[in-house]
């Protein structure tokens, strides 16, 4: 696990100009799914990697674990060369993909055993039982890995991952068809790791999870990064915010006096207006909804959230 010492890297996972191109074949063109990508991870950080189907982001993670070729472009993993030295470099990540992949007739302990052996990990420095409890998968370690449900097979991919120890934790999607539950517990291990040094890499379609998460975030798009900045800086990118106002008096259209700030009228009743900060206060909207004679009987501001910032970054 990380500490203080100067030995360690700054930077968990380093990438320079990093390209991949898939070959055309008789069914598809050429395709380059990664074009000059450069990302550093700094160590010890939760980091987002975002990004909508086919930006790129599993083509990342697979040339980090080995599983893709790379085309051109340099990778360092807890500074190491991967091309000098690629199974030292690899032996630091800990990869948690998307499809769960075990065979349904271990046992959970079972298969973590087998999954430190494969890692030269000694069996007096094995974990299993330690791991499987943090994951909340103690009372299942003997049970066959068929009689799981599809969270607790998750969970044990995620105990896999973690049996050597690896200083970096890359989750490809981890909260997929995971109920809320499940899905507190399993942030509550990773905060957990987190807070021990590892560094964590994630994937996800759940905004809000890695608003809530991630120190940083990049965001990938058609094989380009085109942001890459600490989780509040990028929320800033947007530079607007949103009026929610619930009128004294119910109203069942958008007035006509209001039409050129395009506000939207909510299924509540309340009606919203986003502005442009600088270009508009709310002491103006508000003499707009008085001389549009709707009365105010609450109003709250709503801020930007990742969602907003990720669409307004992705869309064509």
């Amino acid at each position: 696990m990380a500490d203080s010492s100067s030995a360690l890297p700054a930077l968990a996972i380093e990438a320079t100009g990093l390209t991949k191109t898939y070959a055309a074949s008789k069914r598809m063109p050429e395709k380059q799914a990664l074009k000059g990508v450069d990302l550093a991870v700094p160590r010890g950080s939760v980091f987002g990697l975002l990004g909508p189907n086919g930006a790129g982001k599993s083509t990342f993670i697979n040339i980090l674990a080995g599983l893709v070729n790379k085309t051109s472009g340099n990778v360092k993993i807890w500074g190491i060369d991967a091309d000098v030295k690629p199974r030292e470099s690899r032996a630091a990540l800990g990869i948690v993909p998307q499809e769960i992949n075990m065979d349904p007739f271990f046992t959970p302990l079972e298969t973590l055993d087998l999954m430190a052996g494969f890692y030269g990990v000694p069996k007096a420095e094995r974990k299993g039982d330690e791991i499987l409890e943090a994951l909340g998968l103690g009372d299942k370690k003997n049970a066959y890995v068929r009689q799981l449900s599809g969270g607790m097979k998750r969970r044990l991919m995620v105990a896999k991952a973690m049996v050597h120890a690896p200083p970096i934790l890359i989750l490809d999607e981890p909260t997929a068809g995971v109920d809320v539950e499940l899905r507190r517990q399993l942030w509550e291990y990773v905060r957990k790791l987190n807070a021990q040094g590892v560094t964590i890499v994630l994937t996800t379609h759940y905004l809000e999870e890695a608003q809530e998460m991630c120190d940083q975030i990049a965001i990938i798009n058609k094989g380009e990064v085109i942001a890459c900045e600490p989780t509040p800086k990028l929320l800033k990118r947007m530079n607007q915010k949103t009026l929610v106002v619930r009128p004294e008096q119910g109203i069942d259209a958008v007035p006509g006096a209001l039409a050129d700030l395009a506000p939207t009228l909510r299924k509540d009743g309340q009606l919203a207006i986003t502005y442009k900060i600088g270009e508009q206060s709310i002491e103006q909207l508000l003499k707009r909804l008085r001389e549009a004679n709707v009365g105010i009987g609450d109003l709250a501001t709503e801020e930007p959230d990742l969602e907003d910032v990720f669409v307004a970054l992705t869309s064509d």
